[in-house]
C-alpha cells in the first residue's frame, strides 16, 4: 500500500554516504510521520511504535532490514537538508486541497522551538515561520529561519514556496516591509500588514490619517463568552490621498484600526491596532480578515503545544529540530483532513494508535 507521503518525500536526496544505507529512507520518514501521528513524540517512541506495530507498517514501508533503531532515526532526521524537506512539504500540502478557496485568509507567524536551545553549547532555539490557511485549516508552508537572519529574510523565501493567487496574506509587524509587500503583488495575492514601532514614521502617519479623516466604513463586534466580553471596533479608510508613502507600499488601497475592548471580571483593558493592506473593502470584512490572523496562533501553535508537546521536544542534532518540526505538521494536517465529527486531534491520535482501519483512513489509503 501506497501513501502520497511516498509520492513526494521519496524526492527528498538521501544526506548518508552508501555504506551507511541500512534501511530505506522513505521508510524512515513514512514511518516517523505515522508513529507521531499516532502519539509518539520522540526518536525512541518512534522506533518502540515501529516494533509494536510492524506487521502492520511491513504493508506500507518495505523495512529491509527491520524497524530502524532511534540512534539512525535522529541522525538522519538531523542529516536531511531542511530547504528540500521544506519544499516537497509545500508540494504535498497542495495535493489536498481540493478546491482552492478564493480570498481565503492565509496567515503568516514565526514561533521558536523553545526546546531546541543549547545554553552549554550557546545555541539560540530554532525558529520556524509557517503558514497556515485559515479555510482549509492546513499548514501550508515552514521555513526555518538562519541562525543570523530573523523573519523578514525567511517570509520570501516561504512566501516563494506557496501557491497564493488569490488569497489574502496576513501578517504581524515583523514582516511589514515593502519587499515583503512587492512580493505579495507580484505572486498575485493580497495582504494585510500589522503597524507597530518598526515603521515608525508610517505608523505615525496612518495614526494621523485617522484623526484628519472619517472612516468609509466601521463596523463592531461582541463577543461573549468564559467570563469576557470582547468589543471589537474596525474602521477602514480606502482613500489615501493624503498619506506620504502610499506609492511606496505596491499595491495599497487601505488602512484599517480595530480597537479591542475587554471587561474580564469587571477589569476593562483597550489596545489599538494599526494596519495597511491591499484589499479594497469594508470595515465588516477586515474585522473578520484580521481577527482569521489569529488561527495561526489558536489552530496551530496552540495545537502543536498542547497536542503535539512541541515546546517539550530537545531535539538539537544538526536539522533535527526543524525537520522534526515538519514531520508534526505533516502529521497534523493529516489529523485535520480527517473528516470525523465530533472527534479532537487529540482523539484522532488515540484512535489512529489503536484502530488499524482508522490509521489508514487518516493515511487515505
Amino acid at each position: 500500500m501506497k501513501t502520497s507521503l511516498h509520492d513526494y518525500f521519496s524526492q527528498l536526496p538521501d544526506p548518508r554516504i552508501q555504506r551507511n544505507k541500512k534501511h530505506l529512507l522513505i521508510d524512515i520518514i513514512v514511518l516517523s510521520v505515522i508513529a507521531v501521528l499516532c502519539g509518539a513524540e520522540s526518536w525512541n517512541s518512534i522506533e518502540l511504535f515501529g516494533n509494536s506495530k510492524k506487521d502492520f507498517l511491513s504493508k506500507i514501508l518495505k523495512l529491509p532490514h527491520g524497524i530502524p533503531s532511534h540512534d539512525t532515526i535522529n541522525r538522519v532526521f538531523s542529516l536531511i537538508n531542511p530547504g528540500k524537506f521544506e519544499q516537497l512539504f509545500a508540494q504535498w500540502v497542495q495535493s489536498l486541497i481540493e478546491t482552492k478557496i478564493p480570498g481565503e485568509v492565509i496567515a503568516i507567524d514565526g514561533k521558536a522551538m523553545r526546546g531546541s536551545k543549547d545554553s552549554f553549547h550557546e545555541k539560540s532555539p530554532v525558529h520556524l515561520v509557517s503558514a497556515w490557511a485559515n479555510s482549509n485549516q492546513l499548514v501550508l508552508g515552514q521555513v526555518k529561519t538562519s541562525e543570523k537572519s530573523n523573519e523578514i529574510t525567511a517570509i520570501p523565501e516561504l512566501l516563494n514556496l506557496l501557491d497564493i493567487e488569490g488569497c489574502i496574506i496576513t501578517i504581524d509587524a515583523m514582516g511589514t516591509q515593502k519587499k515583503i509587500a512587492e512580493t505579495i503583488i507580484d505572486k498575485q495575492a493580497d495582504y494585510i500588514l500589522a503597524l507597530k514601532g518598526n515603521q515608525g514614521y508610517l505608523k505615525e502617519d496612518v495614526q494621523n490619517t485617522f484623526l484628519r479623516q472619517q472612516p468609509d466604513s466601521t463596523n463592531e463586534t461582541v463577543e461573549k463568552g468564559h467570563g469576557r466580553i470582547e468589543t471589537r471596533k474596525c474602521e477602514v479608510i480606502n482613500k489615501l490621498d493624503f498619506l506620504d508613502e502610499k506609492e511606496q507600499w505596491a499595491g495599497l488601497k487601505s488602512l484599517a484600526r480595530v480597537t479591542a475592548k475587554r471587561e474580564i471580571n469587571g477589569k476593562q483593558s483597550s489596545e489599538e491596532r494599526l494596519y495597511i493592506s491591499s484589499v479594497e473593502s469594508d470595515a465588516k470584512s477586515f474585522n473578520t480578515f484580521i481577527r482569521q490572523h489569529w488561527g495561526v496562533e489558536n489552530s496551530l501553535h496552540w495545537t502543536l503545544d498542547v497536542t503535539f508537546r512541541e515546546d517539550a521536544q530537545r531535539k538539537r542534532n544538526g536539522h533535527a529540530a526543524s525537520n522534526y518540526a515538519l514531520v508534526e505538521k505533516i502529521a497534523l494536517n493529516l489529523l485535520k483532513i480527517e473528516d470525523s465529527k465530533n472527534m479532537s486531534i487529540k482523539s484522532k491520535r488515540l484512535v489512529a494508535a489503536w484502530d488499524n482501519e482508522f490509521l489508514l483512513k487518516v493515511l487515505r489509503i
